[in-house]
């Protein structure tokens, strides 16, 4: 009887220390928070998706530079205010250095080891390790791979007879990114669009396509991710990070002993395993795009110690197919959208690209692809509405002071293993930043304007030593695609186009019920 009472106590005790104390974190420190459950059980009864939520929270405190929140039950500070922003994610970076992840070494001793994941020093070593694989210099040698892919898809539908071919965009822009990363990340060559079969398209569907299981297990870990970790429970199934780290071992041990160079991913990594990856001072990201990121004194810092074993090279290939797989694709159907119900715009960037491609008789290279200024201005614009990093999240690792700044607000301590949100899908939306924000509009990013554009609003890939490495690899395939396909069809809308476009109820960014339109051939005569 005794035993049965201690056990209840021990059971009582855990609930409320673990599922009840915390909700009062901001309470006991005086500072104006949102309740608990307000916003999630929202996204969880499929009221709102969670960009909307992020968009609602940033809209509902208009007066407040920024308040308490939680994430599951770990308590979140949401930073309206760009100044304090710009503070946590630059000026004040050795207090705010890491990420919240979605796995780590501990669950998973393959993808844990992702640049996102690291955290402290062996970010820092891997960060300026990777970094030299993603200047403009190695991206232009890549661009032969990633053109070929995108000629590739847009031949597959000029061999059809259709006039119109209707199609979900959703789901050929991922065999199109599919098929880029293995080419790219992994030095293997895919159709997806032939062979939606192949193991590699298959292997990104069956680890994408949600099921009961995964939400509830994403659910857990975002609850209890210490009792992941004591149990070594990855976040994806092993068979995934195996069959890629097999992929990886082969094409390393057959270059090494072959001697084959190939501008790819595995190259440039092979070459940072021997120090010979550096940065060069010929690279910069003036000419890339104007949503490109400018790499840190971090990145370009080559003094590492860090070794580049085959399981980090399959870790860093298995995010960007992760990303390329779900992420890219979604940005790309959004932007197809958006040219097919605005036609103008649409035909003001083929014009652009018909000039261009005449002038270097239409051989597409990278040189040509980045003189395309209202390419950029469309691909800047779509990165706005729907920004890939709808929030920003950092973890304080050392306590940190934010002042008062108004007359109402107290010295506020955010202690040291507290979660810190920027709103970027709320701030890309604020009309005072980005007046009519609903409306998408290029002219945004044009000569004339784009100076209007206040620093630390538009932050696509993020904002500070922890941005997106990964930036013009995105940007670049993205715009090769559509100077291929542009120069050949028109995007029109079909019977099946949902207007205006919805967000799913999802974790991710993707249009409710998907972007349906039509591939329509231009009539040059």
């Amino acid at each position: 009887m005794l035993s049965a009472w201690l056990l209840l106590l021990v059971f009582g005790s855990t609930i409320y220390f673990k599922l009840i104390v915390p909700f009062f974190y901001w309470k006991r420190r005086d500072i104006f928070y949102v309740k608990p459950w307000t916003r999630f059980w929202k996204v969880f009864l499929s009221k709102e998706s969670f960009a909307e939520s992020v968009r609602a929270s940033y809209d509902e405190y208009p007066d407040k530079r920024y308040y308490g929140s939680y994430q599951f039950l770990q308590p979140s500070l949401f930073v309206r205010d760009l100044d304090l922003i710009k503070q946590i994610t630059v000026k004040d970076f050795e207090h705010f250095s890491d990420h919240s992840a979605f796995t780590s070494e501990k669950t998973d001793p393959i993808l844990g080891l992702n640049l996102f994941s690291l955290k402290g020093q062996k970010w820092r070593e891997m960060r300026s390790a990777l970094s030299p694989a993603f200047t403009g210099s190695k991206m232009r040698s890549m661009f032969t791979l990633i053109s070929e892919t995108a000629d590739g898809f847009t031949q597959h539908f000029l061999q059809r007879s259709d006039d119109v071919t209707v199609m979900e965009m959703k789901k050929v822009f991922t065999q199109y990114t599919n098929d880029v990363i293995a080419n790219c990340a992994f030095g293997i060559k895919c159709n997806s669009l032939l062979d939606e079969n192949n193991e590699f398209f298959t292997m990104g569907r069956n680890v994408s396509t949600p099921t009961p299981w995964r939400v509830i297990r994403s659910l857990l870990y975002g609850f209890f991710p210490k009792i992941f970790e004591l149990f070594r429970i990855p976040a994806l199934p092993s068979d995934f990070s195996d069959f890629f780290l097999a992929i990886i071992k082969n094409a390393i041990k057959l270059r090494e002993a072959e001697e084959i160079v190939r501008p790819d991913m595995i190259h440039l990594l092979m070459e940072a395993r021997k120090g010979r990856l550096k940065h060069e001072k010929t690279d910069s990201g003036d000419d890339a795009g104007f949503a490109t990121v400018e790499e840190s004194e971090i990145g370009k810092n080559q003094n590492y110690a860090i070794e580049i074993t085959d399981e980090v090279i399959t870790a860093q290939a298995l995010v960007f197919f992760i990303a390329g797989f779900t992420t890219s694709s979604s940005l790309m159907s959004f932007l197809a959208y958006e040219l097919a119900v605005a036609p103008q715009i649409q035909k003001k960037l083929q014009k652009e690209i018909d000039e261009v491609l005449e002038a270097c008789q239409e051989r597409i290279s990278y040189e040509a692809v980045l003189k395309m200024k209202y390419l950029d201005q469309v691909v800047s614009e779509s990165l706005r509405k729907y920004p890939p990093g709808y929030v920003l999240n950092r973890i304080c690792v050392k306590d940190y002071v934010i002042k008062p700044k108004n007359s109402h607000e107290k010295i506020a301590i955010i202690e040291k293993g507290c979660l810190v949100a920027v709103p970027v899908m709320g701030i890309h939306y604020s009309p005072e930043f980005f007046p009519n924000p609903e409306k998408f509009d290029p002219d945004r990013f044009s000569d004339d304007n784009k100076s209007k554009i206040i620093p630390g609003t538009y932050m696509p890939f993020g904002m500070g030593p922890r941005n997106c490495i990964g930036s013009r690899f995105a940007l670049l395939q993205m715009k090769v695609l559509l100077v291929s396909l542009l120069s050949k069809f028109n995007l029109v809308t079909v019977e099946k186009t949902l207007t205006p476009l919805k967000l799913a109820k999802s974790l991710g960014l993707e249009a409710k019920g998907g972007v349906w339109l039509g591939l329509q051939r231009r009539n040059f005569n």
